[in-house]
């Protein structure tokens, strides 16, 4: 399922416009605090698909029924960018497991590049619900590199996959190979680079939330 915030009006544009936006993105504060804004988003409509479970609360007059989430949770995030991303889901999901991946990409002298993975820590995926979060889904190789080192750790029940921009090649690559996964982001745009970079996009989202490296 693809869930596409752009679909509909709401406050996630305004979000959005300022992470792309040339003239907003030097206030870096700024830009993470809406990269957590989207997170917060994201979390309260993933809930939508969460199951629940019915718990007899007692206020100070009584017992009040109420439905909370009965899933088992597992949130995944690829570094660094994914970092704010990741901060504004965790709010939302008091008591998910966490797991993290170093990931980037390894440029060859001919123009390609591979995706290569350095660090990865996880729990137990087994019958969980695994969202993992990647800002800028391109190609999708990223992704998919992840989610084929994350299946050592125990088959998940349901897959959430979050980027805040995604290409239409990264979505359809990805649809292909997880069908039936949710695929969420904030908007979807048509152009890729020769070097794999989407356009317009908003530019490097890990240099503008923590400034620039010297690796390349």
């Amino acid at each position: 399922m693809i869930h596409n915030l752009s679909s509909q009006n709401s406050i996630a544009n305004q979000f959005l416009a300022q992470l792309r936006d040339v003239n907003v993105q030097n206030n870096r504060l700024l830009f993470r605090e809406n990269m957590e804004r989207l997170g917060n988003i994201f979390a309260y409509e993933i809930s939508k698909h969460l199951d629940y479970k019915e718990v007899e609360v007692e206020t100070p007059l009584g017992i009040a029924k109420s439905n909370i989430p009965d899933s088992k949770i597992v949130l995944c995030t690829i570094l660094r960018a994914g970092l704010p991303l990741y901060n504004g889901i965790l709010d939302f999901f008091d008591d998910a497991n966490n797991s993290f991946v170093a990931a980037y990409r390894k440029n060859h002298k001919d123009g390609t590049f591979e995706i290569s993975l350095e660090y990865i820590t996880c729990p137990d995926l087994t019958g969980a619900t695994l969202i993992l979060i990647d800002p800028m889904l391109a190609t999708g190789a990223s992704i998919e590199k992840t989610l084929e080192s994350l299946s050592e750790y125990g088959k998940y029940e349901q897959l959430h996959i979050v980027s805040i921009i995604a290409s239409s090649f990264g979505v359809n690559h990805i649809k292909r190979l997880y069908p039936n996964a949710h695929l969420w982001m904030a908007a979807e745009d048509e152009e890729l680079t020769a070097k794999s970079y989407i356009v317009p996009g908003l530019g490097d989202a890990g240099d503008l939330a923590f400034g620039k490296k010297l690796q390349e």
